[in-house]
């Protein structure tokens, strides 16, 4: 029986026809599992470098919200008060920090006057809130919170003294805002005193509930030969009802001036609100021809026989 090869009966032409678009296809499928491969690779790689660049600029952010300088506080504080209130020498952080308080007459003044000590504060969340507490052991009493929390197209600060007083500083701090305070060079005691006070912020209208008062004890001044002045007491208090009738914006606050004791007589009446602080009301002396008085009562206001007529706004 004979044998017959692939070769002799014409098959090799078609083993190798069939052989090679196999063989082709095969590695034509090879190159694109690679060239998929590959590309998968790439995308991944540039994949984990947006995650990684956004997760070192997201701890970027944490790490500099978290640990803000105590400067960038008192930054702050300065341009919103006109260079008036400063935290000088500030250290620690936005969150827990402390700096000395600085009263100046604002952009260009000479006048400057410390608090004695530090202010120390803490700020923590409380919910969607942010709560600073206050301490000082010179001025304040105690410690003394402000809760800034965010409203609909506003917001509402609280403050939360931890007894009817808040605290209190010597008068003659005041001289650092400059005129007319450097003039008067006001000796004896400023005490703050409030149950709790809360200004609400809404669309650009604000509102006050509660009040507080502000005393000036044991008044004195360098215009004036008397050993003291006097005691007053300046209130601030959130505005009844029948203001708004009277023609007043709502939450329009109410001011009065009044003697406690003294051989200076000072009284008066305003308002704070939307329209600024307007302020009527007058000085005199128990004793008309007391000439101790005389040059301080024609700095405080404009002369009008023997009193003088104070005015603002």
């Amino acid at each position: 029986m004979k044998r017959f090869s692939a070769s002799r009966l014409g098959l090799t032409g078609w083993r190798d026809g069939r052989r090679a678009p196999f063989q082709n296809s095969l590695a034509a499928s090879r190159w694109s599992e690679s060239t998929l491969a590959e590309a998968a690779w790439g995308r991944a790689r540039a994949g984990g470098v947006r995650w990684g660049w956004a997760g070192a600029i997201s701890g970027a952010l944490v790490a500099l919200v978290c640990f803000a300088p105590a400067s960038w506080l008192a930054e702050a504080i300065s341009a919103a008060t006109e260079q008036r209130l400063l935290l000088s020498d500030a250290r620690g952080s936005v969150w827990s920090g402390s700096a000395v308080l600085v009263l100046t007459g604002g952009p260009g003044s000479r006048d400057a006057a410390a608090l004695p000590g530090r202010l120390t504060w803490t700020v923590r969340p409380r919910g969607l809130a942010l709560e600073t507490v206050l301490r000082q052991a010179c001025c304040l009493h105690g410690d003394v919170a402000i809760v800034w929390a965010p409203g609909f197209g506003g917001y509402t600060v609280t403050l939360k003294p931890p007894a009817d007083w808040v605290g209190q500083w010597p008068s003659a701090w005041l001289a650092g805002l400059g005129t007319p305070w450097n003039t008067l060079r006001l000796g004896g005691t400023t005490q703050l005193l409030s149950s709790g006070l809360t200004i609400e912020s809404a669309q650009g209208r604000w509102r006050l509930r509660g009040g507080l008062d502000i005393e000036l004890l044991h008044a004195s001044s360098r215009l004036s030969t008397l050993q003291t002045l006097g005691s007053y007491r300046l209130s601030v208090r959130e505005g009844p009802p029948e203001a708004q009738r009277s023609g007043l914006p709502a939450g329009t606050a109410t001011i009065t001036l009044s003697t406690m004791e003294g051989a200076l007589l000072l009284t008066g009446n305003g308002t704070w609100g939307m329209a600024g602080l307007r302020f009527r009301g007058e000085a005199s002396a128990v004793d008309p021809d007391d000439a101790a008085l005389g040059n301080l009562l024609n700095i405080i206001g404009r002369r009008d026989g023997a009193r003088s007529v104070i005015s603002i706004g």
